[in-house]
């Protein structure tokens, strides 16, 4: 697949741009983490070449100099807030992130529950990690909350506030989503650690809008697709552009907190060091992008993504019709066509050539690759097996699984399993093919290829069973569908 964004030099740049940040504050730096610290597909999606652990592999470059903070919101815990891409819990993602970070050698120094305000759930909450030997502390829930400055900046409002005392002089602060109050957990810190006399400062890392590219570069607008249902704006930063007459870019939220943010930074030192959003933010993935046309190639792919993505999500009733007329919006700014996916105009010739639910692939060299559902195999798992044969050069006449080795597994299927889903998936599929690599060499050529599906584009014409999917993702296959569960 064509690469487009640098990795390596990332890597490189942006832990030096960490460490000058962490030099201009003297004694300790409280980094706000915007976005995923690692599977952040997004950003590897839309930037090809960025890896999805780039961002944690980074920090573990600054491994030696760093503690970290997971917050997590006392609201997020009491209603049991689930994180859509893994589908696990708010709290339950804080222990997979704690352990993730633990097990490749970083410090994690506390969890601090956020928007406390006596709830029972996140009582509960915090004596279970106290149990399990994990540091907790409570940051209240302040009245009026960031307008009322003179309180926030009191003994009643950041003072009262639970302390976690950290030793390096980086701090990183995460958290498992969006509205964690991960910015409240850093000026919070500020605040007290300027009460202790430490000399500390503050710094937003956010990965997009990527604020060195153009307003409406498709890397950009792909962020505002993926952040429909936050709605999410970007714009040129007025603050900026007003103290260096240079156009940056930069999302609604932090333009319209800049002025709060400001007058907190003077109530607790006196001064701002930052004179904009931008100046506050560390990002330089900007700088690594090494092919910008495979980049806004990779952007429009993944706007389309996202307005299907938004219509499955609207069919299951998990998405508004305002996200979805936002998405259109973008994609009618970027004059763009559901056409101009490939795979979407090739699946649906072939569900029109079979009149049956079909799947197309567009494979690394280019070639499109489509199947559709029969009675042995469902469209995916058909897709599976066309594709592979395509890449290890099987003739395609040739049957990887004979339809005698099917049947038997469908009649345990129907039979005994009392399913109603005879069809073999994708999962089966390839249980299947990789059992019978023992014996049949194509079989195991055909299985040396999966590696190569990695990041390949893929639509279906209706929407795939959640087995699938989960196939298709965890295979890389960037996979969208027509907002359809019935044929």
């Amino acid at each position: 697949m064509k690469q487009g964004f640098d990795n390596n030099k990332y890597l490189q740049i942006q832990s030096e741009h960490i460490k000058e940040r962490i030099s201009q504050f003297g004694d300790k730096l409280y980094l706000e983490f915007g976005g995923k610290l690692f599977d952040d597909f997004h950003a590897s999606r839309v930037l090809p070449g960025f890896q999805p652990d780039s961002k944690l592999r980074m920090l573990m470059q600054l491994s030696d100099t760093l503690e970290i903070l997971i917050a997590i919101s006392a609201e997020d815990i009491e209603r049991n807030k689930v994180r859509a891409d893994l589908g696990i819990t708010y709290d339950a993602d804080v222990l997979r992130l704690r352990e993730e970070f633990t097990s490749r050698g970083l410090t994690v120094a506390a969890v601090v529950i956020t928007h406390f305000n006596g709830q029972n759930s996140a009582i509960h909450y915090r004596e279970r990690l106290e149990r399990m030997g994990i540091r907790v502390a409570y940051q209240y829930l302040i009245p009026d909350y960031p307008t009322n400055v003179d309180l926030i900046c009191s003994a009643e409002g950041f003072g009262r506030n639970e302390y976690v005392e950290t030793e390096k002089p980086l701090v990183v602060v995460t958290a498992p989503g969006p509205g964690s109050g991960k910015m409240a957990v850093c000026l919070s810190h500020l605040y007290l650690e300027h009460q202790r006399g430490v000399k500390a400062g503050y710094a937003k890392f956010e990965t997009f809008p990527i604020w060195n590219l153009p307003l409406k570069h498709p890397v950009n607008v792909a962020y505002e697709a993926a952040t429909a249902d936050l709605n999410d704006v970007n714009m040129i930063d007025p603050f900026h552009l007003e103290a260096y007459g240079k156009t940056t870019v930069n999302y609604n939220r932090d333009i319209e907190i800049f002025p709060v943010l400001n007058a907190i930074f003077e109530s607790i030192y006196g001064e701002n060091p930052y004179k904009s959003p931008t100046d506050m933010g560390v990002n330089m993935a900007g700088y690594c992008i090494s092919d910008d046309e495979v980049c806004r190639k990779a952007s429009c792919d993944e706007i389309i993504r996202r307005y299907y993505s938004t219509l499955c999500s609207f069919a299951k009733g998990k998405a508004t019709e305002s996200e979805v007329n936002k998405i259109k919006l973008l994609m009618k700014q970027m004059k763009l066509e559901t056409s101009d996916r490939p795979t979407t105009t090739a699946a649906h010739e072939r569900m029109e050539k079979e009149n049956a639910p079909a799947v197309a692939i567009e494979l690394p060299d280019g070639n499109i690759v489509t199947s559709h559902s029969s009675d042995l195999l469902s469209a995916s798992a058909a897709l599976l097996l066309n594709a592979l044969k395509q890449l290890a050069g099987i003739d395609h006449n040739i049957k990887l699984i004979p339809q005698q080795t099917i049947e038997p597994i469908q009649k345990m299927k129907t039979n005994m399993l009392h399913s109603n889903a005879p069809r073999l998936h994708s999962d089966e599929v390839l249980v299947t093919l990789s059992i019978l690599g023992l014996l049949d060499s194509n079989c195991q050529k055909a299985l040396d290829c999966l590696p190569q599906l990695n990041g390949c584009q893929a639509h279906a014409t209706m929407m795939l069973s959640e087995v699938d999917i989960k196939i298709f993702k965890r295979l890389g296959i960037q996979l969208t569908s027509d907002p359809v569960t019935t044929y």
